[in-house]
């Protein structure tokens, strides 16, 4: 089976309750979840996922959870293996014994819907925003892209603004691994979160120009324009002006 999967950013949360309420349905009540996501060691942001075997260790209310994610057609369509967890911490030790090293640790708090066969999530991040994702379970002989092509129709269906992740830097809550001190703040990709890149977020300045808002790392070149955006992974922060090719 595959997680095939559609994110979007949401402008306005009231708007999107109440494009749902009118599409009878009910978001259940909101759950607290802290994530730490893992990326194998010696790769880095900018490099190629698909193939990539990613992992996650989960908090829910005092029960935790392991996910091993593996990009197919896109970082959004992966093959996925989960499993209860008995303790975090030895598992998070066990994960690097592995040969992972921890990006990033997001918490947020998620309201969830079913409908039909598709697990519909509203997440409240903290001090970021709110952002929607879809998400179906398909077997492996299912086309990935057929199925995002279905979700993303069902979410324009609800008549409201939101701006996809392919088109949108969402930005994320990030804390260092171990001891849950929270660190800097990050920003996830176009493709997924932890599958994804931890990068920037973007801010029209006019001209021809948007400013990137680099928040966890050094200059990296931009993989869709190849201009200096800010592709990061850990460190400094600053603000980068380079060409505005998002209509593109």
């Amino acid at each position: 089976m595959r997680e095939v999967e559609v994110k979007y950013q949401v402008r306005d949360t009231e708007a999107l309750l109440l494009a749902l309420k009118r599409r009878g349905i009910e978001l259940g009540a909101p759950v607290h979840q802290d994530d730490q996501a893992y990326a194998p060691q010696g790769w880095s942001y900018g490099d190629p996922k698909l193939g990539v075997s990613f992992v996650r260790l989960r908090t829910v209310d005092d029960c935790h959870s392991f996910t091993l994610k593996r990009p197919a057609e896109n970082a959004l369509s992966c093959d996925e293996y989960e499993t209860a967890v008995a303790d975090r911490v030895q598992m998070h030790h066990a994960i690097e014994a592995m040969g992972f090293a921890p990006t990033v640790r997001i918490a947020k708090m998620r309201r969830t819907a079913t409908v039909d066969d598709v697990s519909l999530c509203v997440d409240e991040v903290d001090g970021i925003g709110a952002f929607l994702e879809l998400e179906r379970m398909v077997p492996d002989h299912v086309s990935g892209e057929a199925v995002q092509a279905e979700l993303a129709g069902f979410v324009a269906s609800l008549g409201i603004r939101l701006v996809g992740a392919c088109r949108a830097r969402v930005s994320l809550t990030a804390r260092r691994a171990g001891g849950g001190s929270r660190g800097q703040q990050a920003s996830d990709d176009d493709l997924g979160r932890f599958a994804g890149d931890v990068v920037v977020d973007d801010r029209p300045s006019g001209g021809g120009q948007f400013v990137r808002r680099c928040d966890t790392g050094r200059p990296r070149r931009c993989r869709r324009c190849g201009g200096s955006g800010c592709m990061c992974r850990a460190g400094g922060r600053g603000l980068v002006t380079v060409p505005d090719h998002r209509s593109g």
